[in-house]
């Protein structure tokens, strides 16, 4: 497939049709990739990948703590029965 390279603003970009967004379900990032005189595109899968190690991480270095209180002082939790 051919494709042309258009300018935006002082840069130049690549338009990528709705139906090849859609067939490789590229929302709003993907990962570049530079490999032996190629430019591949590849979709990012998943926003939260990784997630659980670094939490673990933030865990063993005790980095997990609360930031504020999950119930305020001033919380009436009568109103939510």
């Amino acid at each position: 497939m051919e494709t042309s390279i258009i300018k935006i603003g002082n840069s130049k970009g690549l338009r990528l049709s709705k139906t090849i967004l859609e067939k490789y379900n590229i929302k709003d990032k993907v990962e570049l990739i530079l490999e032996k005189g190629q430019i591949i595109l590849k979709p990012i899968a998943s926003p939260r990948k990784n997630w659980e190690k670094e939490f673990k991480k933030m865990s063993e270095n005790g980095d997990d703590k609360l930031l504020m209180n999950d119930v305020f002082d001033d919380e009436n939790l009568d109103e939510w029965n």
